[in-house]
């Protein structure tokens, strides 16, 4: 028969067990940025507006920023990856932006992760249907090889700053769900 101990002070060695697994699944996703995961440079993202001459986008411009930090903030967060701070290559990237669009700049986002020494790049877009459909999309490549290492897109219902979250909380959710940490 099991029987529980008491330790000075009340406390269990249950008790005390029980507090460092939950410190422990706590301190998890900050132990696991520091240690050998992956470093990914996000880049920012992009609008692709199909309904440019009906209905032109204007406020969804700003909430590109806003959609790029919450990637950036949620793999950080969530011990997907680590993220790297991209000032250093802010000329280069401007230089790249200014030409096209760096999801279409035929490799230039494999010059950017390689001066940031990232071991993978996210290019991500959003593609404005119409009003009420569109989707997020993320293309994340290996900086070394160029191969595309994951790609993924979410269709969302209903264009406002509340949706597009929410459409980046799944993305990042079915990557937790799947495994598909640091590839």
């Amino acid at each position: 028969m099991n029987r529980i101990q008491w330790m000075p002070g009340g406390q269990t060695r249950c008790v005390r067990g029980l507090r460092r697994l939950a410190m422990l699944l706590v301190l998890l996703p900050a132990l696991a940025a520091s240690g050998g995961l992956p470093s990914i440079a996000v880049l920012d993202f992009e609008l692709i507006d199909e309904q440019q001459e009906l209905a032109p986008a204007k406020a969804e411009y700003g909430w590109l920023d806003g959609l790029t930090e919450q990637v950036r903030t949620q793999f950080d967060a969530k011990g997907l990856y680590r993220t790297v701070d991209l000032t250093p290559a802010r000329p280069m990237i401007e230089k790249f932006q200014a030409r096209q669009n760096l999801r279409e700049c035929n490799g230039c986002e494999l010059d950017i992760g390689r001066a940031l020494n990232a071991d993978r790049v996210l290019l991500g877009w959003v593609q404005k249907v119409s009003n009420l459909i569109l989707n997020i999309n993320i293309r994340i490549e290996d900086v070394s090889t160029g191969r595309v290492v994951l790609q993924k897109s979410v269709d969302i219902r209903g264009n406002t700053e509340d949706s597009w979250r929410r459409g980046v909380d799944t993305l990042v959710r079915d990557m937790l769900d799947r495994g598909q940490v640091g590839r």
